[in-house]
């Protein structure tokens, strides 16, 4: 079989196309024709060299894939070949909190990951991808969509009625638009892009702000909000937009703190003590989270954003395409 190798995580021409056997599951495994790989931020500091200094030679990379079941081994009872599957971003988060065991099951860093013609799976790190979507559709949902749910339903608590602010227009923010939108909750935008900005107001945000020419954008947020704040803030920026996340919210409020898009740095704690902010550190999330998620997909029959869709032999070009940030949702490559 093909797969992509990284070999030295040196940047995207490190991406090396080789052959490799065509593994063979064992008891509880599940092996996975892979039909699509969707692409992370997280991909891309992997491949670069930037995510850690302690990947295993050779890694295939990626974390989100979705495929068919080709063939099962003794115990398997989850799934039967056939059956459209996407493998979890943590093979052994099943249910409860995350652990340091949990964490080093993370596909495409601490283990390898789906860029790859067949993968092998253990049963238990498998979901079925809802009947609606393709398969395309399906393997933007492992990272980003979980991370969205996990962010605001999980761990936030979103409800009908709630403000949410979500930033820039990647695969995060534009699930936590839609889960924001299918759960009853008015959604404000940031985007350094007017063209994105009436994208997103098309899906179903109330207010967009151009951070670029607005750049005192927690301001405006301040002034849409009635001088209140929003409810929850889905913060993929990081230390670089804490500082006016933390103004943007409301006393009691919530914020995601999922990705540092603007770099690492230092952020003051006293207005998230002062407004009694509550701060969660988002990493995905658990199977059972998964699933949840999956269920709200089905019911509101939901379609992830997909911007663009690469060949598989086009890998290097995808992750040259969203290092390159035009892109609006997820981009795909298709096998």
């Amino acid at each position: 079989m093909k797969v992509f190798e990284i070999k030295q995580a040196a940047g995207i021409d490190s991406l090396d196309l080789v052959e490799r056997p065509n593994p063979k599951p064992g008891y509880g495994q599940v092996l996975v024709r892979i039909k699509a790989v969707s692409l992370n931020y997280r991909d891309l500091l992997v491949v670069k060299g930037a995510y850690s200094r302690n990947l295993p030679s050779g890694l295939i990379p990626c974390s989100d894939g979705a495929g068919e079941v080709v063939e099962v081994g003794d115990g398997v009872s989850r799934v039967k070949p056939g059956d459209r599957v996407a493998g979890t971003f943590f093979q052994t988060w099943i249910s409860g909190g995350l652990d340091e065991s949990k964490a080093k099951s993370a596909l495409g860093g601490a283990i390898d990951g789906v860029l790859a013609e067949y993968v092998l799976f253990n049963q238990d790190g498998l979901v079925h991808i809802p009947e609606h979507l393709s398969y395309e559709e399906g393997a933007t949902l492992p990272c980003a969509a979980v991370t969205a749910w996990n962010g605001l339903v999980t761990s936030g608590g979103m409800k009908p009625g709630d403000t949410v602010l979500v930033m820039g227009t990647g695969g995060v923010s534009i699930f936590a638009l839609q889960f924001a939108k299918i759960s009853g909750a008015r959604v404000i935008a940031t985007s350094s892009s007017d063209e994105k900005l009436e994208r997103v107001k098309q899906m179903g945000a109330s207010d967009g702000i151009n951070y670029k020419s607005v750049p005192d954008w927690e301001k405006r947020v301040w002034e849409l909000t009635s001088k209140v704040g929003v409810d929850h803030v889905v913060e993929v920026g990081g230390a670089g937009t804490l500082a006016k996340s933390l103004r943007a919210v409301r006393i009691g409020g919530h914020i995601s703190l999922i990705g540092v898009l603007s770099g690492a740095g230092e952020a003051n704690p006293l207005p998230a003590v002062m407004k009694n902010v509550r701060i969660q550190g988002i990493y995905v999330g658990s199977r059972d989270m998964f699933e949840a998620m999956n269920s709200a997909i089905s019911l509101h029959q939901l379609h992830p954003v997909i911007d663009r869709v690469f060949p598989f032999e086009g890998a290097k070009e995808a992750f040259s395409y969203m290092e390159s940030g035009a892109h609006f949702g997820k981009v795909v490559i298709r096998l």
